[in-house]
């Protein structure tokens, strides 16, 4: 039985480098799936080049994705909603076409997905022993830097399954992080609520927005929510002086409808032994991503 990691790329070679590192040691083979595309539907060049982590070449397979999709909407001016729309078809877009190059791999092999600032953690799971249909990480989530930590809040990111029970990759995304009971007849019906489901505690890192702001406003502007950041209309100083003060302007536990969700969360300064093993023995090549 293999275990296969995948996951999106855009221009985030940082955390390439961590995912491959802190993985390498319990994944068999890594797939990076790269679009011609922003989220925003702006082209880009292709900058994947996995040479760039040569120790761990062999083990990558690279994909590009060259097409948008066929059904987004198409015209002069995009409402917030048709912006919002299009974005996600395109990353779902992105995400199913890793399922194209499964074939070569055993019905039992165990792939997992994540966003690539999602890194579960293997150490102590071992996914080749799990009897359930669906695993989901429940994962600590950070922002800016390696040891600043959004408390309160538990992200689960990475998911994975046997590829004899994956629909498509978009849908074991959003696979719901609860398990239904049997009689759930909503349960039955549907692909992303599921009855044999594995949690696990302690399932890893969400390393959100390690990026100069610089390049956090370009990521926003072209990321699955451009256009909630687009209607914002925030200044590039806004971003800077977030990451200075330790804040983000998203509450995540306010409803998604609500705009109370736009108001100002402090974040928290964490000692480095809950991070990885591999970021803590390499501070010092990550030094610039660490608060003292």
């Amino acid at each position: 039985m293999k275990i296969i990691d995948s996951t999106t790329y855009f221009e985030e070679d940082l955390m390439m480098d961590l995912r491959f590192n802190i993985l390498d040691p319990y994944v068999d083979e890594f797939i990076v799936s790269e679009a011609r595309f922003s989220h925003s539907g702006k082209e880009k060049e292709i900058k994947f080049d996995k040479k760039k982590f040569s120790k761990f070449e062999k083990k990558i397979n690279h994909i590009i994705l060259e097409k948008e999709p066929n059904n987004i909407i198409k015209k002069d001016k995009l409402s917030y909603v048709e912006k919002r729309h299009n974005s996600i078809l395109r990353i779902k877009e992105q995400r199913n076409h890793i399922s194209k190059f499964l074939s070569k791999y055993s019905p039992e092999d165990f792939l997992i997905y994540s966003d690539n600032d999602e890194i579960p953690d293997l150490k102590n799971f071992d996914l080749q022993k799990i009897k359930k249909d669906v695993v989901i990480f429940k994962q600590k989530i950070f922002y800016y830097k390696f040891n600043l930590i959004l408390p309160g809040i538990d992200w689960f990111g990475s998911k994975a399954c046997k590829i004899k029970n994956l629909k498509t990759v978009d849908i074991l995304r959003n696979s719901k992080n609860k398990k239904y009971a049997f009689y759930r007849i909503d349960a039955l019906f549907s692909d992303i609520k599921h009855q044999s489901l594995q949690v696990v505690q302690n399932g890893g890192w969400h390393f959100s927005n390690l990026k100069t702001h610089e390049d956090l406003h370009k990521k926003y502007l072209n990321d699955e929510n451009h256009s909630e950041y687009e209607a914002l209309n925030l200044p590039i100083e806004r971003v800077r002086q977030n990451i200075e003060n330790w804040t983000i302007d998203y509450d995540h536990l306010a409803k998604k409808e609500s705009q109370e969700k736009f108001k100002k969360v402090k974040l928290e300064r964490i000692e480095l032994d809950i991070l990885p093993k591999f970021i803590q023995d390499n501070r010092e090549k990550y030094i610039e991503w660490i608060i003292k």
